[in-house]
Formats: C-alpha cells, sequence, structure tokens
C-alpha cells in the first residue's frame, strides 16, 4: 500500500523486529517502547544475564550473541526469523567505544570496533534481507553517532571512522533495496547509557561536563529521548524516509 499500511492502534503493531544491544541503555530502551507499541521481538546481546531479565517480562526472543562472533550471526538471524515467524524490521544498535590515541591503539581492539560497530550490522543486514523483503514496510535503523557527522573528540578515531561508516552504509543499502526496504541511520548525541558513563564520572549533573556546553540545548539525552526517535524511523509515520542520516543530538552538529 502506497504510503505504508495502516496497522492502527500501536505504531508497531504486528511487527517482528530485531534490536541489537538490547540489554541496556538505548537498545533496552528501544525493547521497552517497541513492546508498549505492539512489536514482537528478537533481542540480542552479549550479556545474557541482563539480556534475560528484559526480554523475560515482554516476552521477547532472547539471543545471548557476541557480535565480534561473525559466524554467529546468519544462525541468530534464521534464530529470530523462526521465532517470530518473520522479520519487519532490525534496529542495529549494539556498539563497542572505548577511547585511546590512534598511536597506542591495539589492532586487536581495533578489530573489535571494526566488527561490533560496522561489519556486524552489514551481516545482520544481509541476513535478514530475503526475510524483510517479503513483508510490507519492512525498516532498518542502524544507530550511528553525532561523531559520525561531526567528529571532533580527540582520542576517538576507531569510534568516530566506524560509526562513519555505518552511515555511508545506510545511505548505499537505502539505494540498494529500495523500494521495498526503508534503510536509515540515527546519530545520538551523547546520552545517559553505561557506555557513556565514563565521560560523566567526575560531574554529579552529567549535564555539567564542559563538553555538553557544545550541545545547543545544554544537556544530555536520556535513551528514552534516542529510542522515540528509533521509533518514529522504524513506523509509518516516517513512511516517506529513507536514506537519511538523522541527528538526534541536541544541536550539537546541526545537520
Amino acid at each position: 500500500m502506497q504510503g505504508g499500511q495502516d496497522r492502527g492502534g500501536a505504531k508497531m503493531a504486528g511487527r517482528r523486529v530485531i534490536v541489537t544491544g538490547a540489554a541496556s541503555g538505548i537498545g533496552r530502551a528501544t525493547a521497552l517502547l517497541f513492546h508498549q507499541e505492539g512489536a514482537r521481538l528478537a533481542l540480542i546481546d552479549r550479556d545474557k544475564k541482563a539480556l534475560l531479565d528484559i526480554a523475560a517480562p515482554i516476552g521477547a526472543h532472547a539471543f545471548p550473541v557476541d557480535l565480534a562472533d561473525t559466524f554467529a550471526l546468519d544462525p541468530v538471524v534464521a534464530a529470530a526469523a523462526a521465532a517470530m515467524g518473520g522479520i519487519d524490521g532490525i534496529v542495529n544498535c549494539a556498539a563497542f567505544s572505548k577511547g585511546g590515541p590512534i598511536e597506542t591503539m591495539d589492532p586487536d581492539v581495533l578489530g573489535r570496533f571494526v566488527a561490533v560497530n560496522l561489519v556486524a550490522p552489514y551481516l545482520l543486514c544481509r541476513a535478514a534481507l530475503p526475510h524483510m523483503r517479503q513483508c510490507a514496510d519492512a525498516t532498518i535503523v542502524n544507530i550511528a553517532s553525532g561523531q559520525a557527522l561531526l567528529p571532533n573528540a580527540p582520542n576517538n578515531t576507531a569510534y568516530a571512522a566506524t560509526k562513519g561508516g555505518l552511515v555511508a552504509f545506510s545511505k548505499a543499502l537505502a539505494a540498494e533495496v529500495a523500494p521495498a526496504v526503508r534503510v536509515n541511520a540515527l546519530c545520538p548525541g551523547v546520552t545517559n547509557t553505561p557506555m557513556a558513563a565514563h565521560l560523566f564520572a567526575d560531574y554529579p549533573n552529567p549535564s555539567d561536563a564542559p563538553f555538553v556546553k557544545q550541545y545547543a540545548l545544554q544537556r544530555i539525552a536520556e535513551p528514552i529521548e534516542i529510542a522515540r526517535a528509533i521509533l518514529f524511523l522504524s513506523c509509518n509515520d516516517s513512511s516517506y524516509v529513507t536514506g537519511i542520516a538523522m541527528a538526534v543530538d541536541g544541536g550539537r552538529t546541526y545537520h
């Protein structure tokens, strides 16, 4: 149906969605919001206990997988499709972040950046596409970073490079799989998550950190604020949107 199907009621009613990095932070907030909006979910994270803690209460399928294990990705997508009866959407939210100057970046650490932040989304999308092409209004949302748009933080080359690559991949994939599947990247600003906690360790109020003054809104984001933007890109509200890098960053980049 042109303009997307009218699924009625909840924004994600009937949708079957894979969410990676679902055990904490933005991924967790997204899983809870999508459940509230009627989606069936397959949740992926390497933290088995935390993953089960979120999956069980909402009736989601839990798949404890380390996304750096590339050989596990095709089987986990197949298992998710079987458990849900298909795949309508993917939210690639899992990320690896570890700061450090380029001169001291360990090749093994660099390899994990590439594996988790870029290769895993690529392989998960590849494995899911045959299922998604059978569905109306299928969507992919890849969670990149404001550092992909304005990479100006020191000791951040590996993270910025892999997240910038994720934006380019998303745009190229949007062109390749249209009109059957919509693909967008979302670029959050700094968010109150366990991955970012080290940035605020010296500040009782995280928004008092000096770098937050770069943000027009003068504060960091809460995970639910990013999850709501992911919901927009994953539901019929964005039926005419594909191939964008959407900044949700409190006015740091103005992209």
